[in-house]
């Protein structure tokens, strides 16, 4: 099958790109990644169904798994990792299955991802009905993706594929397929490089996109973020002046009142509250600041 695969074929473009300078072999590269972005762009409607699908089942209580293998499993990691800081979702709301497991993001583990049982074991121990499996697989074809989509199929659990070939066994398993086709590789199957880019960036617009529907960003500041170090302390400090325009002790003081809860501050400061009053407005708009600002139900 792979002879069919658009990420497994030659690209006519870089056939001597083992005779070019260093200049000329990253001029090609960089005129190739311009694909990419092209290739997303044709796929945003169906990324949109996917930000609403990963938003309505975070915003029910449950859970995203990410589940890839090689690149596309490491990327995964890349992104559920930002979720804690960036926007306080932890592991209650994301995990991500590896082929090969958690050792196989710093080494290679190739073999893990044909066992086509073992994703469907990893999916039958983890997910959960209302949960969102999310199969990541470039070439649209990777065993352990597929037995793990097919599992969460047969326990009701939503899923979504993200691949860069078209048409795919995974879109033709999945409940919503979003498929960047980005051509061949300068290197033909090194999907490390146009569709793990592409993979990347469709990744960054579902999981920031169903956070900002779930009210992690006020205006384009995030505010639901932990701050767990001095750097994101200072970020808070800061969003907090900008927001509200109180001096930088009424900032630290209502921030540490908050309990380091960036949103609880804002809608103290701007609403002159403490903070139970402030987190009860927050519970009653569904946790937008806006929403909480204007005293909209949410």
């Amino acid at each position: 099958m792979a002879e069919h695969l658009t990420t497994e074929s030659r690209n006519p473009a870089s056939l001597h790109i083992d005779q070019l300078s260093p200049l000329e072999i990253a001029r090609l590269m960089n005129h190739e990644d311009r694909r990419v972005v092209e290739a997303v762009e044709a796929e945003l409607p169906r990324i949109a169904r996917g930000i609403e699908m990963m938003a309505e089942a975070l915003g029910s209580g449950h859970r995203v798994l990410y589940v890839g293998a090689g690149t596309s499993g490491r990327l995964g990691i890349l992104d559920a990792v930002e979720w804690y800081p960036t926007f306080g979702v932890g592991e209650e709301g994301v995990e991500v299955i590896l082929a090969g497991g958690v050792e196989a993001f710093l080494k290679a583990v190739e073999e893990a991802e044909d066992d086509e049982a073992d994703g469907a074991a990893q999916v039958a121990q983890r997910a959960r009905p209302g949960d969102l499996v999310v199969g990541i697989s470039a070439s649209g074809s990777t065993p352990f993706v597929l037995g793990a989509v097919r599992q969460a199929r047969a326990m009701g659990v939503a899923t979504l594929g993200l691949t860069c070939n078209r048409p795919s066994a995974l879109e033709e398993l999945a409940d919503w397929t979003i498929a960047p086709v980005v051509g061949p590789e300068v290197v033909a199957g090194s999907t490390r490089l146009k569709a793990g880019t592409a993979e990347k960036m469709v990744l960054n617009i579902l999981s920031t996109g169903a956070m900002i529907r779930l009210g992690k960003v006020y205006q384009n500041l995030m505010v639901d973020f932990r701050p767990t170090n001095a750097k994101l302390r200072e970020r808070a400090l800061r969003i907090l002046q900008e927001v509200t325009g109180a001096s930088r002790e009424a900032c630290q003081e209502a921030f540490e009142a908050s309990h380091q809860q960036v949103k609880v501050a804002i809608v103290m400061l701007r609403c002159g509250l403490d903070r139970e009053a402030a987190e009860q407005r927050l519970e009653e708009a569904g946790g937008f600041v806006q929403r909480a600002l204007e005293g909209r139900p949410g």
